[in-house]
């Protein structure tokens, strides 16, 4: 078996998982079972939610210990369940070593998702919010507008090489500012304060706090710490945003 080539593989899934939303104690999972196929003495995988840390060793071969950095973190699904899907395929033997990683390279090229795709459900998703959290239909609308004034916005930041605090934190003033707006200024809406929550749902570090409480269920304290630290400041820079903004308007 080429040990390099496992070990090289096993990380890429990880890495796959681990950028796009995957808890970490499901990667560490993932690579260990890949490695494991090695029948090797030692296979060991270690995964935080910045890096990967993985080894193989036998008596006939030189200890091989990689680490992967994980330096941007998105939600996609899909690149998820791919790569769950030809780990399993390869650790039952329906894959060999050369097809897996060819098939796990296409899904690591796989274009994400449009910068389209990505403000217009923005929009649509506080727009939804509004309905769900009893607005009228104005009230769908103007917060459907904030949402799309904050993807916009969130694109345009993104592009630049903005931090997600930034980010966060223009896009909280954002969805304050649109909805005093169109209620105050324009009389478009009923409900402001139902508006701004709305208009926030979509930054709301949901994904986050779920993988953190899973981690930390699953014995990963310090991936569970991490994780809840990182919510705890999305939601503190998106409040700053608003506080920052509503402090000035009113």
């Amino acid at each position: 078996m080429n040990y390099k080539l496992l070990l090289n593989f096993a990380l890429l899934t990880g890495e796959i998982m681990l950028e796009n939303g995957a808890e970490t104690f499901r990667v560490e999972d993932t690579i260990s079972r890949i490695l494991k196929t090695s029948k090797c003495q030692t296979a060991e995988a270690f995964v935080t939610p910045t890096g990967i840390f993985a080894s193989l060793d036998h008596p006939d071969m030189d200890l091989m210990t990689v680490v992967r950095r994980i330096k941007k973190r998105q939600i996609n699904l899909n690149r998820i369940a791919l790569a769950n899907d030809i780990s399993r395929e390869f650790c039952v033997n329906e894959l060999s070593l050369e097809a897996a990683m060819y098939q796990i390279q296409q899904v690591k090229n796989e274009p994400g998702y449009s910068s389209l795709i990505h403000i217009c459900s923005t929009g649509l998703a506080a727009g939804f919010f509004a309905l769900v959290f009893g607005g009228t239909i104005s009230d769908m609308g103007v917060a459907l507008i904030a949402g799309l004034v904050f993807g916009i916005s969130q694109h345009l930041l993104n592009l630049i090489g903005a931090s997600k605090f930034l980010i966060d934190i223009i896009g909280g003033m954002l969805c304050a500012l649109i909805p005093f707006l169109f209620i105050y200024k324009i009389g478009l809406g009923n409900h402001f304060d139902l508006v701004v929550i709305s208009s926030i749902m979509p930054m709301v570090p949901g994904v986050a706090i779920t993988n953190a409480i899973r981690d930390t269920l699953n014995g990963e304290l310090l991936s569970g710490v991490a994780r809840a630290t990182d919510a705890f400041i999305i939601a503190a820079s998106i409040a700053t945003g608003i506080g920052i903004m509503l402090s000035t308007l009113f």
